[in-house]
């Protein structure tokens, strides 16, 4: 039960927060001149117009088959639908895509690990396939479209070391008959990091499971519109990052310091348009940005998303609108709306915890655990702390050896919200968080959830963990088919492409180009 001073504390932890007022929405949420975005499987109107530069899930864990290691995991790029060529989804080569650490609770990244990307298209003026022929490597003569990367890590006070050049990204899945084992191919896309460390990058399953028909007033009404996972079948862009855990920690020292604070970002130049020429010029522009999931989708309200992302973490505690929201969230009153079950009474101390300070007891808040706060870091300094919204991982928690979907709320401490497994339920562990579940206990009104529980193919057992992209049209019906797991832990889809399909793509798409041209021609005289 908290006391009349730990009250006090946590009320002065968040009137901090709300100071700046409406005129840090003004000065921080327009930023510089130039593109600004948001993230997360489209759910803000400006990036929703750029989505290879859409970051739409954040992970990051203690690696369960080397545990002096953690993995973080980005995914790009979202509904990338198998069959979406000629052109599939390569990675922007005129952005960068960060991965960030803050080890010291300043709301500032100590650690930015970037990844940018060249491309070598073969194509010319000679065919419009992505390959032609059967691709068994990353280095097949058939393969005519690739990209590579290259990878560095940016301290803090913004000085450069260059980790991998020319990385190798894994292609697109084109199809079972052009690239019969893609297993193979991600496993040539794994690329050792000198110092113990490794990376993937490249097409994945889109690691993200729900029932996206939250949107259909909460499930339908009366939770009937559940059950059915909407990124079924759809890939995602990925970059899987594995590395030692004292690399990440305050002062390289991860026994005292084990907690951390990750999100990723994407940026883009500002671009000035003239007549038949794009030329970048100006300033990197942030136009994507995400940490905790969901946020951006189900706490900031419409009006903000852009804008939201296009902040960076330490300016977050200085706009009112978006503090309010965590203290005062809309979703348990749209339940107690719709649903009859009664919203939390009072300011949402427990909310502030899990998305912007970190489960700690050092500032009096509801949740009596010291679980996730770079506060609770031996050789931090608590007077740089600035409350923000990152993922927060304990890298210190022991690897569960029978993970709980449910995280945290089940007793499991090593799930969300102490950072993010694959494997996290995390619609249904922040639908029963908003609800106040973390202070009170689980509202079996709602235990059921959105009844997606797990993905629908089986994450691997080694690095990178995400399972292999999928190959069948999304609405052929052989996307249902599940993915088996190989010895490494990945697998691919066994089924054939449904007979016809190649062919019926070819005529929808040629009636398509003279359905199009009829109606751009000019009227005749």
């Amino acid at each position: 039960m908290s006391t009349p001073l730990t009250r006090r504390r946590t009320t002065r932890m968040v009137a901090a927060l709300a100071a700046v007022g409406a005129a840090a929405l003004a000065a921080g949420l327009v930023g510089p001149t130039g593109p600004a975005g948001a993230s997360s499987h489209r759910e803000a109107p400006l990036i929703a117009g750029d989505p290879v530069v859409d970051n739409t899930d954040v992970y990051a864990f203690v690696s369960p088959d080397s545990q002096d290691t953690v993995t973080l995991v980005a995914n790009f790029s979202p509904f990338q639908e198998p069959n979406g060529g000629p052109n599939f989804y390569p990675f922007a080569t005129d952005a960068r895509y960060d991965l960030n650490v803050d080890n010291d609770g300043d709301a500032k990244a100590d650690l930015t690990y970037r990844f940018t990307f060249q491309t070598e298209d073969k194509r010319g003026k000679s065919t419009f396939l992505y390959n032609n022929g059967v691709v068994t490597t990353l280095d097949d003569e058939n393969l005519l479209f690739r990209q590579t990367y290259t990878l560095e890590v940016v301290d803090q006070r913004g000085n450069s070391k260059k980790l991998v050049q020319r990385g190798k990204v894994a292609p697109s899945n084109t199809g079972p008959k052009s690239m019969p084992d893609f297993g193979a191919l991600r496993d040539q896309a794994i690329t050792a990091v000198p110092g113990g460390a490794k990376a993937y990058v490249g097409q994945a399953d889109d690691s993200f499971f729900l029932d996206l028909r939250v949107f259909d007033l909460l499930y339908g009404a009366d939770l009937s519109e559940v059950g059915q996972d909407t990124l079924r079948g759809f890939n995602a862009n990925t970059i899987a990052l594995q590395v030692p855990k004292n690399w990440l920690a305050l002062k390289g020292n991860a026994e005292r310091n084990p907690v951390i604070g990750v999100w990723s970002d994407t940026e883009r130049r500002s671009m000035q348009l003239s007549p038949g020429k794009v030329r970048a010029h100006g300033d990197w522009v942030q136009v994507s940005r995400l940490g905790n999931p969901l946020v951006n989708e189900v706490v900031v309200p419409a009006g903000l998303k852009d804008a939201f992302n296009s902040l960076t973490p330490d300016q977050d505690g200085k706009v009112k609108e978006l503090v309010d929201r965590v203290v005062d969230p809309e979703v348990p009153k749209l339940i107690e709306s719709i649903y009859k079950i009664p919203a939390p009474k009072g300011k949402r101390d427990d909310l502030v915890e899990i998305f912007l300070t970190g489960i700690t007891t050092k500032l009096g808040g509801p949740i009596k655990a010291d679980l996730n706060s770079q506060l609770n870091n031996a050789d931090v300094n608590s007077r740089r702390f600035v409350p923000s919204e990152q993922l927060r991982l304990n890298m210190g928690v022991p690897v569960t050896a029978e993970p709980n979907r449910l995280g945290v709320l089940a007793k499991d401490l090593q799930g969300f919200p102490n950072g993010r497994r694959l494997t996290d339920d995390v619609v249904d562990i922040e639908l029963q968080a908003l609800e106040g579940a973390a202070v009170s206990g689980i509202v079996e009104a709602l235990a059921a959830g959105d009844k997606v529980d797990t993905n629908e193919n089986a994450f691997g057992k080694t690095f990178p963990y995400v399972a292999l992209p999928n190959n069948a049209a999304v609405n052929s019906g052989a996307a249902e088919v599940a993915i088996k797991p190989t010895a490494g832990g990945s697998g691919m889809p066994t089924a054939p492409l449904v007979s016809g399909l190649l062919a019926v793509l070819l005529i929808g798409a040629g009636f398509w180009v003279f359905r199009n041209r009829t109606r751009q021609a000019p009227p005749t005289e």
